[in-house]
């Protein structure tokens, strides 16, 4: 359910326009005074554990299992022979590491010489709406074409690279998320920055892993909205494609699992980068600040991780019956029904309120003046678009199988974080709307799955 590409309402335009409203400093950017994820030490977890357990999953799982054998055998030997200098040393591989900084330097070459159009996000708090360049699929398209140019003389086989260097490659991204993290946590205390309201604490492992500066960009560059979609998707499907051709090389052919996990997971992201303008109305880009969470979560975390299951289906192919294929294709569009219409739905309700879609849906009006829709989609749950979301990261592990828990480790992971991003919502809204947060509450009362929870 594609997002209907529309001229934004003039007049609601004009009345936003980018006025940067006349607020002392610390008004505009007052001290925040509650933190999240753990606090202090659950930043500190998160920023040096984090890139471990990447890590882990790169040097730990191979084709002898998931985990290794070695580490199967003996954990705690395997995990000591790690903890050295000598191979923090041999994790750095240098062409690995000029390939994916050239990788996401082509990804912002892309961005700014490709035409698209410039959609204007939310209005922030200080009155600016910036305008965001729809360039996502262009710039996807663009890259793997050019891509296929050069491989029709080569053959597959550069593609093996991206297998025999994973570790490298994995590395490498760690290396750059840290870079990009430090240098838009040093450029959030120039004069003049917007911070994000859960970013201003003052304790700086914290604001540097939550997020320090609302809306960090370079002129007219957004380096939050670039890093949101692009480097991630982009790259998780990069990868994806080069672990196919390596199942293809040893083979001589593609597993009907591999298929399902390309097929799935390619879906997923196209679909993202053509709907990319519902990426504005998301707490990403609105309200969360642009730190190590966000830099890392999609320059390492997605690309990654998110790969686990094409990676073990190259080490273990397996074939499964056509009715199992059939079941696990079915249990995946549910879930994108659910999770595109509602998103789709929500983004049509913000950005064009006087369309004949949105005309139908029910509302609470409340008194900051926003608009809580209380039927269609989101009158089922407060968050059905997180079912949908999370049914489709547990089809893309199925096609696995149950001899490791490993490729389930993302539909598990998502689920804790879905949890928790609900309750942080939850939150931010109870804070905001007060009383009417509780009327709305009693008229979509599930949190995410209907009639359940």
């Amino acid at each position: 359910m594609a997002v209907q590409k529309r001229k934004p309402n003039k007049q609601q335009d004009k009345a936003t326009a980018s006025k940067a409203v006349r607020t002392k400093p610390t008004e505009l950017n007052p001290k925040t005074t509650h933190y999240e994820f753990g606090g202090p030490i659950g930043a500190v977890a998160m920023v040096i554990f984090l890139p471990i357990l990447v890590l882990f999953f790169a040097t730990c799982c191979d084709e002898t299992g998931y985990p290794s054998q070695a580490f199967k055998d003996d954990w705690k030997s395997a995990l000591l022979s790690k903890l050295n200098k000598d191979f923090l040393i041999s994790l750095f591989d240098p062409m690995a590491f000029a390939i994916y900084v050239a990788f996401v330097g082509i990804l912002a070459l892309l961005y700014l010489v490709l035409p698209g159009d410039n959609i204007p996000g939310t209005v922030i708090r200080d009155g600016s709406r910036f305008k965001y360049r729809m360039n996502g699929f262009a710039s996807f398209h663009t890259l793997l074409f050019g891509a296929l140019y050069f491989l029709k003389d080569t053959g597959l086989k550069p593609l093996e690279y991206v297998y025999d260097h994973y570790i490298g490659l994995a590395f490498a991204s760690i290396i750059f998320s840290y870079l990009v993290s430090i240098a838009v946590y040093a450029a959030s205390f120039k004069p003049g920055k917007l911070l994000a309201l859960g970013g201003n604490t003052g304790n700086p492992i914290y604001d540097f892993m939550i997020g320090r500066e609302l809306n960090p960009r370079i002129d007219s560059f957004d380096i939050k909205f670039f890093t949101e979609l692009r480097p991630g998707l982009i790259g998780w499907l990069i990868l994806n494609y080069c672990l196919a051709a390596k199942q293809y090389i040893d083979l001589g052919y593609i597993t009907n699992t591999m298929v399902l996990v390309q097929f799935f997971q390619s879906w997923y992201v196209i679909d993202s980068l053509w709907n990319e303008e519902a990426v504005l109305t998301t707490m990403d880009i609105t309200t969360d600040g642009f730190g190590f969470m966000l830099a890392f979560g999609l320059y390492t975390w997605v690309p990654f991780t998110y790969t686990l299951q094409a990676r073990y289906l190259v080490d273990f192919p397996r074939s499964i019956s056509w009715i199992e294929f059939g079941a696990i294709i079915a249990f995946n569009f549910l879930g994108y029904f659910i999770f595109r219409g509602a998103n789709s739905q929500k983004n049509e309700f913000r950005t064009y309120p006087n369309s004949p879609e949105s005309k139908k849906l029910k509302y609470l009006q409340t008194k900051v003046g926003s608009r809580l829709i209380t039927s269609g989609w989101w009158g089922m749950s407060r968050h059905i678009n997180y079912l949908g979301d999370w049914m489709m990261s547990l089809s893309w592990s199925l096609p696995c199988g149950f001899a490791s828990p490993i490729p389930y480790f993302y539909p598990v992971y998502f689920g804790i974080l879905l949890l928790h991003r609900e309750r942080r919502d939850d939150h931010k809204c109870r804070t905001k709307y007060g009383e009417d947060w509780e009327k709305y509450c009693k008229i979509v009362k599930y949190r995410i799955i209907p009639g359940v929870y």
